[in-house]
């Protein structure tokens, strides 16, 4: 059996799929059930059982032995959350008490990270020292649990015997539909040229930065999900590794590939970013994949201009899932 926590949401209802299409179909997954916009991400895929998130540990406690491996993607993946207890007890004790599990019972664990706990990126996206952990200042609450876990986890005296933390950087696809304002600006875009047959973007208040120019490093799920299928057959080097694809691209190159993507004619607007993110927003994003890389990962990651027009067209247009 293979464990999946936060199973309905976006990354982790994808892996499932990649799971099952790899034949891998004794899959038990792990969520808080109860928020039923989630639910449609599971439908139709091959699982073993279904686990509150609350019952999970006595679940394992019995179960363990029939465990092969756990991904651990559940968390409070709300980056404008101002609740540290909240962010404390979904993101950093259930992880916590997962990574002691894993050691308990001896088995393989690979757990989401961010790219969030970068911060403001003063001391760079690279992910090979690990005394710069304890150094980063990430720029919300969020991005402090999950560095506060990565900080934990890095100087546990007992680990499992293979590990991996996941650095997402900005991840888009199928599967998003019902993050709200979480969301990848995709799907935003999408929405909104539908509607009005435009949209808008922040404009940049930082003078190094053209309106439209802010840079992130957008990575398709469905490369996120190779990784995570590579580290199950590998279980070696273990560590934290970044998951972006190495190249940082404008908002603007998104925008007009989604314009594409739905063959319109681009009509792009800028409005001042919010107030209450201005003074914590990122302009520049990119992952150092040289870490991931080193270990044998070869796959080649989908541009930006693929990824959106197979997004777009194949499950944003007909609003199929993946």
């Amino acid at each position: 059996m293979i464990v999946v926590t936060g199973a309905a949401g976006f990354i982790a209802s994808c892996l499932v799929t990649r799971l099952n299409a790899a034949k891998f179909n004794d899959i038990v997954v792990v969520d808080n059930f109860a928020v039923e916009r989630k639910l449609a991400n599971l439908t139709g895929k091959h699982l073993r059982e279904y686990v509150d998130r609350n019952e999970f540990f006595d679940w394992l406690d019995i179960h363990h032995a029939d465990v092969e491996f756990v991904f651990h993607l559940g968390a409070r993946t709300d980056t404008t959350e101002q609740d540290r207890a909240v962010l404390d007890l979904l993101n950093l004790d259930y992880s916590k008490r997962m990574w002691q599990a894993c050691v308990q019972y001896q088995l393989p664990l690979v757990y989401a990270s961010s790219a969030a706990t970068y911060g403001s990126g003063t001391l760079g996206y690279s992910d090979h020292d690990d005394a710069l952990l304890p150094l980063y200042r990430p720029l919300n609450p969020y991005g402090d649990s999950k560095n506060d876990f990565d900080n934990w986890a890095i100087n546990q005296p007992e680990k499992p015997f293979f590990w991996a933390g996941l650095k997402f950087f900005n991840v888009y696809g199928p599967n998003e539909y019902h993050k709200g304002r979480m969301a990848s600006v995709i799907l935003h875009a999408f929405e909104q040229i539908r509607k009005t047959g435009s949209m808008t973007l922040f404009r940049s208040h930082n003078p190094n930065f053209t309106d439209g120019g802010q840079m992130r490093d957008f990575v398709y799920v469905k490369d996120v999900v190779e990784v995570c299928l590579f580290l199950m057959h590998h279980r070696r080097n273990s560590g934290i590794y970044n998951l972006g694809t190495g190249e940082a691209r404008t908002f603007l190159d998104l925008a007009l590939n989604t314009f594409a993507a739905l063959d319109r004619t681009a009509d792009i607007r800028f409005v001042d970013t919010p107030e209450d993110i201005r003074d914590k927003y990122q302009y520049f994003t990119q992952a150092d994949m040289s870490k991931l890389r080193g270990i044998g990962y070869e796959r080649p990651f989908t541009r930006l201009e693929d990824g959106i027009d197979d997004y777009v067209r194949n499950y944003l247009v007909p609003g199929a899932y993946l």
